[in-house]
Parts: C-alpha cells; structure tokens; sequence
C-alpha cells in the first residue's frame, strides 16, 4: 500500500481505476453512462490547467536559462538541430502512423461519432493571423493556445533582456510556476477516478473493441520511435560523426534503461551527461550545454506522441485530417514541447492541448492515461536518445574530437 500511494507511483493509481473502470462499465452499463459526468468533470480541470502550466513552463524556461553568450553559436546550432530533428521525426513517426493506421479497422458495439469540426490553423495567413491574441483577455482562453504561447515568449525574452532589473518580476513568475505546478500535481492525483469513470463509459459505449484500438495506438507509437531511432538519430551520427555502432547502441542502451525504468528525462540527465562524455568522448563543454537545454526542449518523442494520437483520434472519430493540417500540426506541436510539464504524467495535459488546439475529441485521453506509462516509457527514451545524438554532430561540427 505504502508503494501504491507515492507521488511518483501515480501510473499504479491510474491502472487500478483503469481496472475497476471496465469492471464497473461491464458490471453496471447503464451507471456508467449516466454517471461520465464524473470523467467530464476531470477532463475539464485538465483543460483548466492547459493555459497556466504552458505559459508558466514556457516563461521559466526562458528567464531560468543559463548563460549562453560564450556560447551564441554553439546555441544557434543546437537549437536550429532540435528543431530539424523535431520536425523530421514528426514526419517519420507520421509515415509509420499513416501505414498502421491504429484507429481503424476496430469493431465496436455502437461506432463512436463525434459531431465537432476539426479546428487549427491551416492557410499561412491564418497560422499567422493566430499567432497572437485580439485582447489581453483571449489569452485566458483555452482556444488560444497558441498565442498565449506566443505572447509568453516575448515577455520571457523581454524580461531577459532586461537583466537584473527584471529580477523581482524573474522571482514573481517562478513562483507563480511552483504554484502551477503544485495545482497540476493536486490535479493529477485525481486522475484515478476521472479515468475509472471515463474507462467505465467507454466500455459501456464502445464495447471491448476499445481494447484492441488502445493496444494498437501503443504498438503504433512504440514502431514510430524505434523508426525514428534509426532514421533521424542513428543514421545520421553514422554518417556524418563516424562513430562505432556498437559504441553508439552500447551508450545508447545505458541511457534507455534509465529512461525506461524513470521515464523523466530530467533524471536521466546525469546518465546521459557521463555516457556522452566518457563513453562517447564529447566535450564537456559542449554536452553540460547542449544536453541540458535537449533536455528541456528537444523532445522527438513527443512528436511520435503528437503525431500518431492526431491520426489515432481522427480514425477513431472516423474524421478527415488534410496534409495541409497535418503541417500545421507539426508547427503545432514543435511550439508546445517545450512546455513539457516535469510532473508524472504531465504529457497527458500537452496531449489535451494539442487535440484541444484543433478541436479533435479528448475523450480518449481517459483509456489513454491508463496505459501512459507505457507509452511514455517510449518517448522518453527518443527524448533523451535524441539529446545524444544531437551532442554528438554538434560536437564534430565544432571540430572536436570524439574519442
């Protein structure tokens, strides 16, 4: 019981309302219908928490950040790669979900409908128009994600700029973020009976065809970074660093059994620094800054998870998602992943923003955290595996020399 109720055990929680989710939707079909308010009440705070904890973490991100002067071209460099990688990744992860097509093929007691129209940005002048808000007061509303975003980056930028003068306003917003943040958390532990209630009316709805769509989203999105893995990180340091491949996946194996078993990539950190430096001879130098800041805003993986839940929800819903929206989805989510919240299960809020932002249904994300340790076993991994790949063709690119 002890390890069952530790903060960092939340996946355990969410499994065990999982559990008695489909026994209560298989037991008691009708209460279960009746009774998804209770999920739509928890949907609702995560949606609640989208605005704050993007803005928050997009802010602190920006004023937190080291110096990076003595750095400026090694700066420009890595984050010009992390955001290539981001992108190809999407595409990559894009074309392995467009093969599989997770949300098809499925057979359900009674065919989920969903009567909304997708949403987002499609024309160039539109992405722009959107980019920042009318008023003050639409960035409050969680149908501008985008422009707080926006908005938020400027202020960050800003009150860089401005230096120590802008010292007491660095010390508001940071704390104004542990405040977030410790909402989110509070929020987060709920998530065990939003999930059991929205498990229990998708059983009852669906039927258990639920299962083998769920099963197949999860083999999606594990083939995507596996492809992803090869295509955009291994290939590429092969070609242009030289490296042994046997070195690379043993140094690369040591840091996913970090990252498996933490699925945080912060954690990993210290892992990935050491295996960069000492087993893959970068410099220092290079590593303490690149690996750091990949840490916080190259997250490939989440363009896998991006991705394939677009594609996943579209087909569940039996909706038509054109080429030209799956473009804006990419610009899309390179913006908010580094928003990343640090909090277990933190991916699940980005996953609802990012659905929210184009107005695709988030009632899958009930069934979806319920198995999200399993699915952020994976992007996590491509995370950090992607912050060593970049280390190291930034490294070669800088003429170092790599042992």
């Amino acid at each position: 019981m002890k390890t069952i109720i530790k903060k960092e055990n939340l996946f355990i929680r969410i499994a065990i309302g999982f559990g008695a989710g489909i026994l209560l939707g298989t037991l008691a079909p009708q209460f279960s219908i009746d009774a998804k308010a209770a999920g739509d009440i928890y949907l609702s705070l995560i949606k609640a928490m989208v605005i704050p904890v993007l803005v928050c973490a997009v802010m602190t991100g920006i004023i937190n950040a080291t110096d990076i002067s003595s750095l400026r071209r090694v700066a420009v460099k890595t984050i010009l790669l992390y955001i290539v990688m981001f992108l190809a990744s999407f595409v990559v992860a894009s074309g392995v979900a467009l093969m599989i097509r997770p949300g098809l093929g499925i057979v359900f007691e009674n065919q989920p409908v969903y009567e909304g129209e997708i949403g987002g940005p499609i024309r160039v002048s539109e992405v722009f128009l959107g980019l920042l808000p009318h008023s003050f007061s639409d960035v409050l509303t969680a149908k501008c994600i985008l422009p707080a975003l926006i908005l938020s980056m400027i202020l960050a930028v800003i009150i860089v700029a401005v230096g120590d003068k802008a010292a007491a306003v660095k010390g508001v917003i940071n704390r104004i973020s542990d405040i977030v943040f410790k909402l989110l958390s509070i929020v987060m532990e709920t998530s065990p009976i939003g999930v059991m209630f929205l498990m229990a009316f998708s059983i009852a709805q669906y039927g258990t065809g639920l299962f083998m769509a769920i099963g197949k989203y999860i083999l999606c999105c594990w083939l995507a970074c596996i492809a992803v893995y090869i295509i955009v990180f291994f290939v590429p340091v092969m070609l242009y660093t030289k490296k042994d491949a046997k070195t690379f996946l043993s140094a690369c194996g040591k840091v996913a059994l970090m990252t498996l078993s933490t699925t945080s990539s912060a954690a990993t950190l210290p892992t990935t620094i050491r295996v960069s430096t000492e087993d893959l001879g970068a410099p220092a130098a290079i590593s303490n800054f690149t690996l750091p800041l990949g840490c916080t805003i190259n997250m490939c993986g989440g363009a896998c998870s991006f991705c394939c839940l677009a594609l996943f929800v579209s087909d569940f819903y039996s909706l038509d998602i054109p080429l030209t929206q799956f473009a804006a989805m990419a610009i899309v989510a390179t913006l908010i992943n580094m928003a990343a919240p640090g909090i277990p299960g933190g991916g699940i809020v980005l996953m609802t923003s990012f659905l929210t932002i184009f107005n695709l249904p988030i009632d899958l994300i009930g069934p979806i955290a319920a198995f999200y340790r399993l699915l952020d076993m994976a992007f996590t991994t491509i995370n950090v595996e992607g912050d060593v790949a970049a280390n190291l063709i930034i490294a070669k690119s800088e003429e170092s020399v790599l042992q």
